[in-house]
């Protein structure tokens, strides 16, 4: 059984104490959006309003980001990671867009207080 990572944003865990810093973790995805995800993203644009294709794009790439953050945390032999970071950033503009989104934080070895 794969032994659950704890994310937090903040730089502490209750209930646990800070044993040791095995350093910074991140994942990173770029992306860009589907044909049908851009053809409606643009129709969507032209009338106003929230873009759902748009949106799914956006929280999968957050979610891969993620991901791939806490797999490097595992390499690195860490069960937390403090100080959870998104950023996000777009990469090309006009038909060829792109976006970027970051996912970082410092991967630490934690233990239960008794």
């Amino acid at each position: 059984m794969v032994q659950p990572v704890f994310v937090t944003t903040t730089f502490s865990i209750e209930g646990y104490a800070i044993k040791e810093y095995r350093g910074i973790v991140r994942g990173i995805v770029v992306r860009s959006p589907t044909l049908l995800q851009g053809f409606l993203g643009g129709l969507k644009s032209m009338i106003g309003g929230r873009i759902g294709a748009y949106t799914e794009m956006c929280e999968q790439t957050r979610q891969q980001a993620y991901e791939q953050m806490i797999s490097h945390a595992r390499k690195l032999g860490a069960n937390a990671i403090v100080g959870t970071r998104y950023d996000g950033s777009e990469v090309e503009s006009g038909a060829s867009a792109a976006t970027e989104v970051l996912c970082y934080g410092t991967a630490v070895l934690i233990e239960k207080l008794e």
